[in-house]
């Protein structure tokens, strides 16, 4: 019997230490990380839509999973230091549009919104809308395209990560996940132009790895490494960087790819003993 007050797994990788837990979040959270110490959440939970997890049921009366996610929020911040960053991703399904804004509405009271940032995962720009970009010489449709059978629903190509803090004061590293300009001009131009780097924005457009098989993603619902890179970068200067929904680990390895220590917690030991393969 794996006892839950110890890490199922250490793994040093390069200057960090990736620590798991084989246990329940809101326990891990409250039991076995200092409080006040995390300077990064970056997690997805269950969305609550029916989802075939092997170790969680995903379709809990809806009061019941808003309690439970303020739960969670509440162990969050309580291991989160006071400038740190809670990046919380969420999506919908067709049939209720309100998931996401529902467990950030049960948030409210305990963070501040500092910041909505939108994960695309699939685009279409057509030539015609691009304008003269040198760049873009047709139309573009790029990304993970899942179509929905319906006349009623549009096929959904985003999801929402929320920039929680405690105070929404957190200054943020945005050159560290900026793009170049596409108007060279503008450097020197602006005053706060001083290099070819300008803010991102909200709007990020991250696609899925490319799988060969489904057994190289045994999660029924995972998102890229990129993304947690993306918002560890973002916080900037992190120290330690948490996953309460580990699941086969994006978190921890974008923590470990940027040297950062990382700790994570999960329930389900297939998903957790797949992240360590994986990392």
């Amino acid at each position: 019997m794996q006892n839950q007050d110890m890490p199922y797994r250490v793994m040093q990788k390069g200057n960090c230490t990736c620590t798991f837990y084989l246990k329940d979040c809101v326990a891990g959270l409250k039991e076995n990380i200092e409080e006040k110490s995390v300077d990064v959440v970056v997690t997805s939970p269950p969305y609550n839509i029916g989802i075939g997890y092997k170790s969680y049921n995903d379709s809990l009366p809806r009061e019941k999973y808003l309690a439970w996610m303020e739960e969670v929020g509440l162990a969050v911040r309580q291991a989160l230091a006071d400038d740190g960053s809670f990046f919380l991703n969420l999506g919908n399904k067709p049939k209720d549009q309100w998931i996401a804004w529902d467990v950030a509405s049960a948030l409210r009271k305990h963070f501040v919104l500092q910041n909505v940032i939108h994960w695309v995962k699939s685009i279409a720009i057509s030539k015609s809308d691009a304008g003269n970009y040198p760049n873009v010489a047709g139309d573009i449709a790029v990304g993970h395209f899942k179509p929905i059978v319906s006349n009623r629903f549009l096929n959904d190509c985003h999801e929402y990560i929320f920039h929680f803090t405690k105070q929404g004061a957190r200054r943020l590293d945005k050159l560290a996940v900026g793009i170049p300009y596409q108007d060279k001009t503008n450097i020197g131009r602006w005053k706060a132009a001083k290099e070819d780097r300008r803010d991102r924005g909200n709007t990020w457009f991250i696609p899925y790895e490319t799988i060969k098989s489904k057994s190289e993603r045994p999660h029924p619902a995972t998102f890229p490494a990129k993304l947690p890179e993306m918002c560890i970068k973002l916080h900037g200067g992190a120290k330690l960087v948490a996953d309460p929904f580990t699941g086969i680990g994006s978190t921890a390895l974008a923590a470990s790819r940027l040297e950062v220590p990382f700790v994570g917690f999960e329930i389900d030991r297939e998903y957790l003993d797949a992240a360590i393969a994986r990392l």
